[in-house]
C-alpha cells in the first residue's frame, strides 16, 4: 500500500552516524483518495538514507517493510494537487450546470404556471363564446320560427287571397246577373217579391264574402314587431363586432410595437451579454496576472526568509565561535596620526563602552536561560497534567515559547554588536601598543575566519530583496484594487444584465398574453363576421317578404271596401227599383 511519510534522521553515535526512520502520514485507499494515519507511526527508513531531514517521500509499505525504492513525493504530490483542482474546476462546472437546471426548471415551473393560467383564462373565454354562440343559436331558432310565421302568415294570405279572387268571381257573376236583371227590371219596369228577396239574399252572400284582414294584420304587426326586435339584437351584436375589431387593431398595434421593443431589448441584452464576457475575461487574466504576481511575493519571501535565517546563522556562528570574527572598518593610518594620549582615551572609552555592552548581553543571556528553563517546567507539567490543564498550561506555553524566541532573536544583534565592538578595540590595541614599543606575538587573527564581508552582503542582498518584495507588494496591492473594482463592475454588469434579463422576460410574457388575447378577439371578429351577415340577410328577406304581404293586405283591405261600397250601391239601387213600381201603380 502507498504511503506519503516524512524522512526523520536521528544521530546515533558521537562521530556523526545518524539513523533514517519514515514518519508515516497518509495512505491510499483503493479509490484512490488519501486518508491520515492516525498516531505517529514509525517504520525504519534506509532505503531514505539519500534524502533530507524532514523531505516528504512516496513508499510502498507492506508488513511495516518497505517494498522497493523510495520516491520523493514532490512529482506526487503536485500530481495530486493537481487533479485535486481537477476536480474542484469540475465541481464548480456541476455546481453551475445544477444551478443552471435549478433555474431551468424554476423557469419551466413558471412557465407551465402562466400556460396553466392562459389554459383557465382560455377556457373561460370559450365557455362565453360557446354561451354567445348558443345565444345567436337561439336566435338563429326564434328566425327560423319567425320565418315559418312568416310563410305560414303568406300561405294563409295566399288563401285569402284565393277566397278573395273566388268571391270577387262569384261578384263578377252576379255583377252580370245583376246587369242581365237590372235590363230586364228596366224592360218590365217592376220585380216581384221573390226576385227582391233573392236579391237581398244575394246582397247579404256578399256583404259575408268580403275577406276580414284585422286577425291577419295584427298577426302580421306582431311579426314585424318580432323583426324589429331581432333586428335590433343584430344592430347591437354589429355595433359589437365593430368594437371589437376596433379593439383587435389597437391591440395589434400595441403588439408589434412592443415585439420591435423587444428586439431592440433583446440586442441590448445581448451586446451587455458580450461585454460581460469580455469583462469576466479580462478579469480572469488579471487574476491570473495576481497569482502569477503573488507567486512571484511567495517565492521572494521565502528566499528573503532564507537570506535572513542564513544570516541569523552566520552572525550566531561569529559570536559563538573563537574561529570566526567580523572584520570592522578602522581607518589605521588616523589612528597612527593621532596623538598618542588621544588615542589612549579612546582606547579607554572603548573598553568602558565594551564592558557595559558585555554586562547588557550576560543579563540578556541569563534572563534567556531562566526563559528556557521556564519553557521546560511548562513543558513538563503539560506532560503531566490533566487534560482540563492541559489547555491552559499550552497557551501559556504558547506565550512563553513566543517570548524566549523574541529574547532570542534579540540576542543575535546584541551578540554581533558585541563581537563587532570587541574587533574594534582589538585594532585600536594593537595600534597603541605598536605605538608603545610593546612587542605582540603571532596574532590569531590571521587564523580566523573573517565573516563580516558575507555578513555584509547578505545584508545588502536583504535589503535588495526587501525593496523588490516592498515593490511587488505594492503592485499586488495596486493589482487585487483594480481586480476588486473590475469584480464590482462586474457584480453590478450582472445585476443589470439580471434586471433586464428578467424585464425582457416579463414583456415577453405580457406579450405572449396580449398576442392570445387578441387573437381570441380576432377569432370573436372572425366569428361574428361569419354569423351576423346571414343573420342579417335572412332578416331582410323576411322583412321583405312582409313588406309584400302588408301591401298585399293593403291592396285587400281597399277591394273589401271597395266590394262593400259597391253592395251597398247596388242595396240603394234595389230598393228604388223596388219603390219604383209602387209609384207608377199609384
Amino acid at each position: 500500500m502507498l504511503y506519503l511519510a516524512e524522512v526523520k534522521k536521528q544521530k546515533t553515535g558521537p562521530f556523526g552516524g545518524s539513523k533514517t526512520e519514515l514518519k508515516l502520514l497518509a495512505c491510499q485507499r483503493n479509490d484512490q483518495s488519501w486518508s491520515a494515519v492516525p498516531g505517529d507511526e514509525i517504520i525504519p527508513g534506509d532505503e531514505a538514507g539519500g534524502m533530507s531531514d524532514g523531505a516528504l517521500a512516496i513508499v510502498n509499505v507492506s508488513n511495516n517493510r518497505i517494498q522497493g525504492e523510495v520516491e520523493p513525493a514532490g512529482t506526487r504530490l503536485a500530481s495530486i494537487l493537481q487533479n485535486f483542482s481537477r476536480l474542484l474546476d469540475k465541481a464548480k462546472s456541476q455546481e453551475e450546470e445544477i444551478e443552471q437546471w435549478k433555474q431551468s426548471l424554476t423557469y419551466q415551473s413558471q412557465e407551465l404556471n402562466r400556460r396553466e393560467m392562459e389554459m383557465e383564462a382560455r377556457l373561460e373565454q370559450m365557455q362565453a363564446m360557446e354561451e354567445e354562440v348558443e345565444q345567436i343559436d337561439q336566435q338563429r331558432q326564434d328566425l327560423e320560427s319567425t320565418k315559418e310565421e312568416t310563410e305560414r302568415l303568406r300561405e294563409e294570405f295566399d288563401r285569402k287571397q284565393q277566397e278573395l279572387e273566388g268571391a270577387w268571381e262569384h261578384l263578377r257573376g252576379e255583377q252580370r246577373r245583376w246587369d242581365e236583371q237590372k235590363e230586364q227590371l228596366q224592360q218590365t219596369s217592376g220585380l216581384s217579391e221573390d226576385d227582391v228577396a233573392a236579391m237581398q239574399e244575394l246582397l247579404d252572400r256578399l256583404s259575408t264574402a268580403v275577406a276580414p284582414t284585422d286577425t291577419v294584420r295584427e298577426q302580421l304587426n306582431q311579426a314585424f314587431d318580432i323583426i324589429d326586435q331581432q333586428q335590433s339584437e343584430l344592430d347591437s351584436d354589429w355595433q359589437k363586432l365593430d368594437n371589437q375589431r376596433q379593439q383587435a387593431e389597437q391591440r395589434q398595434t400595441e403588439i408589434d410595437e412592443q415585439a420591435e421593443d423587444i428586439h431592440q431589448r433583446k440586442q441590448e441584452l445581448e451586446q451587455v451579454q458580450t461585454s460581460y464576457e469580455e469583462a469576466q475575461a479580462e478579469l480572469k487574466v488579471q487574476r491570473n496576472a495576481l497569482e502569477m504576481k503573488q507567486e512571484s511575493v511567495h517565492l521572494l519571501s521565502l528566499q528573503l526568509q532564507t537570506h535572513q535565517e542564513l544570516h541569523q546563522e552566520l552572525a550566531r556562528l561569529a559570536t559563538s565561535s573563537a574561529d570566526v570574527k567580523i572584520s570592522q572598518e578602522v581607518d589605521i593610518q588616523a589612528l597612527e596620526n593621532m596623538p598618542l594620549g588621544e588615542l589612549q582615551e579612546i582606547v579607554q572609552n572603548l573598553q568602558q563602552d565594551l564592558e557595559r555592552v558585555v554586562r547588557f548581553v550576560n543579563d540578556q543571556e541569563e534572563e534567556l536561560t531562566f526563559q528556557r528553563q521556564a519553557v521546560e517546567e511548562l513543558q513538563d507539567k503539560i506532560n503531566n497534567a490533566s487534560e482540563y490543564d492541559r489547555i491552559s498550561l499550552e497557551s501559556e506555553l504558547a506565550d512563553e515559547q513566543d517570548r524566549y524566541q523574541m529574547l532570542d532573536e534579540t540576542l543575535v544583534g546584541q551578540r554581533r554588536n558585541l563581537r563587532e565592538r570587541e574587533e574594534i578595540l582589538n585594532q585600536h590595541n594593537r595600534v597603541l601598543r605598536r605605538r608603545q614599543g610593546i612587542s605582540e606575538g603571532g596574532s590569531t587573527d590571521t587564523h580566523k575566519i573573517d565573516l563580516g564581508p558575507v555578513l555584509n552582503q547578505l545584508e545588502e542582498q536583504r535589503q535588495q530583496q526587501e525593496s523588490e518584495l516592498e515593490k511587488l507588494e505594492n503592485q499586488v496591492e495596486q493589482m487585487r484594487q483594480s481586480i476588486s473594482q473590475a469584480e464590482e463592475m462586474l457584480t453590478q454588469q450582472e445585476s443589470e444584465q439580471e434586471t433586464q434579463h428578467s424585464e425582457l422576460q416579463n414583456l415577453e410574457e405580457n406579450w405572449h398574453s396580449m398576442k392570445q388575447e387578441v387573437a381570441e378577439l380576432w377569432s370573436q371578429v372572425n366569428l361574428y363576421q361569419e354569423l351576423l351577415p346571414p343573420k342579417q340577410e335572412a332578416l331582410n328577406q323576411i322583412r321583405q317578404i312582409l313588406d309584400a304581404i302588408a301591401e298585399a293586405l293593403n291592396q285587400i283591405q281597399e277591394v273589401g271596401d271597395y266590394q262593400l261600397q259597391a253592395i251597398s250601391e247596388m242595396r240603394q239601387t234595389v230598393d228604388s227599383m223596388v219603390e219604383s213600381p209602387e209609384l207608377a201603380a199609384s
